[in-house]
């Protein structure tokens, strides 16, 4: 883990937005600014992609990042990269100590795998995703979706290689901050995932603050 602060102060932001639990977001960052995803009542987990804005079919890559960085959490140094290779943003602080690139989104195939296909029909991630996308361009489609980090979210890489969705390990008011390395969209999904004990099964609203470098 490399838990880091920032310097910077809340009233000298740019904006910020309250995000409930379940809601989308999406943004387009320029070179140099800076965004701040707050946890606001702990162990929310925040389901967020990246795309290179002046090229929307290149858009973040679990796969480039983790080579870039022989480490498969995210933290404090991290470079978020694109398929291309291309760096889209850089975590600048981190006061929670890693974040998942791994687990996915929920939709509502993995809400009936695992949880019962009687909750299919449960508010999920992807449905979160695909309604911003349709709300922001008409060239972002389904398949424009790719493997998502999930902020805060804990979930260890055994050592057989498997995947486990553990207890949370962020708190109230810890956050993630990112300096955009590139003109990058951010699309946000804060989960509202009502079957997973990572968040004592209370979904939580985060807080998203920016501000010029």
């Amino acid at each position: 883990m490399s838990l880091v602060k920032s310097p910077r102060k809340i009233e000298a932001a740019r904006s910020e937005t309250i995000l409930p639990s379940g809601e989308g977001w999406a943004h387009e960052l320029q070179p140099g600014q800076i965004l701040r995803i707050i946890d606001m009542e702990g162990n929310q987990a925040v389901d967020t992609l990246f795309y290179d804005a002046d090229n929307l079919e290149d858009h973040y890559s679990a796969v480039a990042t983790i080579t870039g960085q022989h480490n498969v959490y995210l933290t404090t140094g991290t470079v978020l990269r694109a398929e291309s290779g291309k760096a889209l943003l850089r975590i600048v602080a981190d006061t929670c100590g890693r974040h998942d690139t791994l687990g996915g989104a929920c939709s509502a195939q993995s809400n009936g795998v695992r949880y019962g296909r009687s909750l299919e029909w449960m508010h999920n991630c992807r449905d979160t995703f695909m309604l911003q996308l349709s709300r922001y361009h008409d060239r972002l489609h389904k398949r424009d979706l790719a493997p998502n980090i999930n902020f805060f979210m804990n979930v260890p890489l055994t050592s057989d290689g498997t995947l486990e969705f553990a207890d949370g390990i962020s708190a109230p008011r810890r956050y993630v901050e990112l300096e955009s390395l590139a003109h990058t969209l951010v699309l946000i999904s804060n989960c509202p995932q009502l079957n997973n004990p990572c968040n004592a099964y209370n979904p939580t609203p985060i807080r998203l603050v920016m501000w010029e470098n």
